[in-house]
């Protein structure tokens, strides 16, 4: 079963690349609603080939259960734009998601053509197993509230360093 979604948002490309990246914005996709407490330490970074454990605490309280998220990345050329893609193939590991035989999310990015300061969002999970049609609601549900705190999110990934201020004599 699958939850698709495609959409664009108020940021470039690169500064959306940064942010899949960032366990702070990952958090913040999920908050209030949902907590996401570190098991491990966590990078400030996610990487390519990089394991993270954490656990789901709904409204900060009650746990409902423990993620391991593997991501790898990679990039392919589309109608000659260049698209980059994170994949989740992580594991629930307790809670009612554990109950799944595949976890596989995958969140592409590129730049809309004719705007570099817009990005497409295309965001895809798959989920297998005896209990995914009555999960599939739930995390259909979730991935909607999941696009609207991205769209909302988005502006404020941009990165720009400040220009270095010389001293006035």
């Amino acid at each position: 079963m699958r939850v698709m979604l495609k959409f664009q948002i108020d940021c470039d490309a690169d500064a959306a690349w940064r942010a899949l990246h960032s366990p702070a914005v990952l958090a913040e996709l999920y908050s209030p609603l949902i907590v996401l407490r570190p098991m491990t330490p966590i990078p400030t970074q996610l990487e390519h080939g990089g394991d993270t454990a954490v656990e789901m605490l709904m409204m900060g309280a009650v746990g409902i259960g423990k993620q391991l998220i593997h991501t790898t990345d990679r990039e392919v050329v589309h109608d000659g734009v260049r698209v980059r893609i994170l994949r989740d193939s992580g594991i629930p590991l307790t809670g009612p998601l554990a109950s799944l035989d595949v976890w596989d999310h995958q969140m592409a990015v590129s730049a809309v053509p004719g705007r570099p300061d817009r990005t497409l969002w295309r965001d895809r999970l798959t989920v297998r197993g005896a209990t995914a049609p009555a999960l599939w609601p739930t995390l259909w549900a979730s991935w909607q509230l999941r696009q609207a705190r991205i769209t909302k999110l988005a502006p404020t990934w941009a990165f720009d360093p400040e220009a270095s201020a010389s001293p006035a004599d």
